[in-house]
Parts: structure tokens; C-alpha cells; sequence
């Protein structure tokens, strides 16, 4: 038989077999750490959108003058 150019894999069907077990503990500081960044961000979106509502930005024209624009407060 000519088994030019040909090869055989070999597949093992049952992976875990070759798995180390592993606990739940394991995980557990990066569920944290990522817990800590996502309330962090929140709590910057928190801040930059109560400091946005506060803000009193006084519009300029193309020459750089302020101009009267008609603000409305919904407070």
C-alpha cells in the first residue's frame, strides 16, 4: 500500500479524560476584579453625567462672541 503524501489522526474523543479538575475557587479574584472595574466604570458614567447636568456652557458664535441662546432647565 502506498501511503504517500497521507497521514492518520488520531482523535481522542473523550477530552475531559485529559483535563485537570478544577475548583470553583479558582476563578473566584478575577470575579471580583472584574466586579470592582464594572461598578467603577458605572460609578465614572455616574459622575460625568451629574457634571453634565450642572454644566452652564456658554455657546459662541464663529467670531468667538457668546450668544443668547434660550436655555431650557428640566429640574
Amino acid at each position: 500500500m502506498n501511503n504517500v503524501g497521507t497521514f492518520r489522526v488520531r482523535r481522542n474523543v473523550n477530552r475531559s479524560e485529559n483535563l485537570a479538575p478544577v475548583s470553583r475557587k479558582q476563578g473566584t479574584p478575577l470575579l471580583y476584579l472584574l466586579g470592582f472595574v464594572m461598578a467603577l466604570f458605572l460609578g465614572i458614567l455616574i459622575f460625568a453625567y451629574a457634571v453634565t447636568k450642572r454644566a452652564n456652557p456658554v455657546y459662541l458664535d464663529e467670531h468667538g462672541k457668546p450668544t443668547a441662546v434660550s436655555q431650557s432647565h428640566d429640574h
